[in-house]
């Protein structure tokens, strides 16, 4: 009968295979746990990626519509600029130097005498900004007009003594001028008859804007009403021509003056020296009729406007810097302190604002 195993050596034999059963079981739970692992890290990495590539998308969607709205909106505000800048004639103030900046680049010599002459507007005269004005063929009358109502001057003194509505039909009736029946509004070519009842509004209106602007002493609101006029192209061109036909019936007054051997201002003299304006007529049909379609004011013109309005008209030619024609006045000799209108030209052309 074979003997029994002692208990120590029973338990020396189990322990090996508890052991190995041991090490299955961790395996088998560590297999299962990196298999688990990587099964979430799989299925987390596609949850991970598929989240990037909506929010990846999701933004570029934004940035698509961030690009097309504003696109949108910068066409829209460029329209709205457009519109609005075209209907304003004159325009906001700005600085004289950055303007100067602005147009005059490079290092040609015109371009140096520019810059020269507006640092002499900017610290000499001091001149700190300017207002552009609409360049057409009426930005002379423009610029001077603008003055006048934004400054709320008075009417000239003929001006209170007569009904100047009255005016066309005065021409026509008690002094015999039926060729003003040839009188241009700017393009508008030949009216005829129609002439005079035009005529009539225009001073009309120009009466009736003179009297309100005179009337306001609050320089804020005379601004505010000058915006607004000056951007309605309609009443701003009734009131160049009634500038013109002012100037007409100046010319023609001065005229008769001479022919009776009355001493007139020197500048008619001058006027009617010219082979071109001779009377009242050729001044008409050769220069008044073609400003604002053609042209725009002439030197000589500037004379007669300024004895019109009873304004002193100074104009700064920048191009003339450096000489003595640099700054002019119209007319030279005024016949009593009147009031003082400024303007600068780079080309005796075109006319801006300047703002002391």
């Amino acid at each position: 009968m074979a003997a029994r195993r002692s208990p120590p050596q029973e338990r020396e034999r189990q322990r090996p295979r508890d052991s190995a059963a041991g090490n299955d079981q961790v395996h088998s739970w560590t297999l299962v746990t990196s298999q688990a692992l990587d099964t979430a890290w799989r299925v987390g990495k596609g949850s991970v990626a598929l989240a990037v590539s909506l929010l990846v998308g999701t933004l570029c969607h934004f940035r698509r519509l961030h690009l097309y709205l504003g696109h949108r909106l910068k066409r829209w505000i460029g329209y709205l600029q457009r519109r609005f800048k075209r209907n304003l004639s004159v325009e906001a103030e700005v600085d004289l130097l950055s303007y100067c900046a602005r147009e005059w680049k490079g290092e040609t010599p015109h371009a140096k005498l520019m810059r020269k002459a507006y640092e002499e507007l900017f610290w000499r005269q001091h001149i700190k900004c300017v207002r552009q004005v609409r360049r057409d063929n009426y930005d002379a009358l423009r610029s001077v007009l603008f003055q006048i109502f934004s400054q709320g001057l008075p009417f000239p003194s003929w001006m209170k003594e007569k009904d100047i509505a009255k005016l066309p039909e005065k021409l026509l009736f008690s002094q015999g001028c039926n060729w003003i029946q040839q009188y241009s509004f700017g393009p508008e070519k030949y009216t005829g008859s129609n002439v005079f009842g035009k005529l009539r509004k225009c001073v009309e209106l120009l009466k009736a804007q003179w009297t309100e602007f005179s009337g306001i002493k609050d320089y804020h609101k005379r601004g505010s009403m000058c915006n607004i006029l000056f951007s309605d192209a309609i009443l701003e061109y009734k009131l160049y021509e009634a500038l013109k036909f002012i100037m007409l019936y100046q010319v023609t007054e001065a005229y008769e003056q001479m022919k009776t051997a009355k001493a007139i201002p020197s500048l008619f003299r001058l006027l009617f020296t010219r082979e071109t304006s001779s009377d009242p007529l050729s001044f008409m049909m050769n220069h008044l009729n073609s400003v604002g379609d053609t042209c725009g004011l002439e030197q000589i013109d500037m004379f007669v406007l300024g004895y019109s309005l009873e304004v002193k008209i100074k104009v700064f030619r920048l191009f003339r810097f450096n000489s003595r024609d640099f700054e002019v006045c119209y007319p030279e000799e005024s016949l009593r302190e009147w009031p003082e209108v400024s303007l600068l030209t780079e080309n005796d052309c075109h006319y801006h604002i300047p703002v002391f």
